[in-house]
């Protein structure tokens, strides 16, 4: 069970309101979730990170108890407005997919900021996804402009991105709470976020700081290749495949994931 929130509110950034949860004491861990999700996806990891540290959540630009907002953003930028919200000068980040995403720019902006990352199934700026893959995204955001996002959410479950984990009843049922959540925003307007120019991709070799990059066996080949691009680009990074987990280790193999971070997190606190 996840730990009770010491804590929660919203911050203000650049015309949105961000929520967020606070959990425990210690050096600072900010949890990053994915596309379409919130922060309850990381309901399995709260309460094991914060016996040691402080634990931040939150719901990204319109996700979840977070609102849109309507001025251009990153969400590496809305990340910092977060943490002076708190103020936290520096923070470990635990992204998954779009999360690992916005770890990786939050790192390449804000390189002073960050202590560690964890980058789980990660996203990547600049990554040419494969035709399959971009055409499957594409479906359902057009799904959701003419047959209504009702429609575009059952579809969007239907991803091989979410194949192993929609077997496991304790996993799907979580999944479509979250999704059936999700005001499908994303789908139905134009993004305002901004790119980062040059992509991350080739700014790779700029990371500095301890790096666990984490892989589900079962992922899908696309997030398979960012996850070893990661390996060969980020110069202090180890990595760890999670087996029978797809691209969402986090929520299907729980144990198997918070033992390879809370390893990781041991390893940089001995080295310091």
């Amino acid at each position: 069970m996840a730990g009770i929130a010491q804590r929660h509110g919203y911050a203000q950034v650049s015309g949105a309101s961000l929520y967020y949860e606070v959990t425990g004491v210690g050096e600072p861990i900010v949890l990053v979730h994915g596309f379409s999700f919130d922060a309850r996806m990381w309901d399995g990891q709260v309460d094991p990170l914060s016996h040691a540290h402080q634990v931040i959540r939150y719901d990204l630009r319109g996700f979840g108890r977070s609102s849109p907002g309507g001025e251009p953003y990153t969400n590496a930028e809305d990340l910092m407005g977060l943490l002076r919200h708190l103020d936290l000068s520096r923070a470990t980040l635990i992204g998954l997919s779009m999360g690992g995403g916005t770890a990786i720019s939050f790192a390449l902006t804000f390189p002073n900021a960050v202590r560690a990352l964890v980058l789980a199934d990660s996203s990547l700026g600049g990554f040419s996804f494969s035709p399959a893959f971009n055409e499957a995204q594409a479906a359902v955001r057009t799904t959701a402009k003419e047959r209504g996002v009702d429609v575009a959410r059952a579809l969007w479950l239907t991803s091989p991105l979410f194949a192993s984990a929609m077997t496991a009843p304790h996993v799907s049922g979580a999944l479509r709470m979250m999704v059936d959540a999700y005001s499908g925003w994303h789908w139905l307007n134009p993004d305002l976020g901004r790119t980062m120019t040059p992509p991350a991709i080739s700014r790779l070799d700029e990371i500095r700081v301890p790096t666990l990059i984490i892989v589900g066996e079962l992922d899908a080949p696309d997030f398979q290749s960012i996850a070893a691009i990661l390996r060969g680009g980020i110069a202090d990074a180890r990595s760890v495949v999670v087996p029978g987990a797809g691209h969402l280790p986090n929520m299907e193999v729980p144990e198997l994931f918070n033992a390879a971070v809370l390893q990781f997190l041991q390893n940089i606190s001995s080295a310091a």
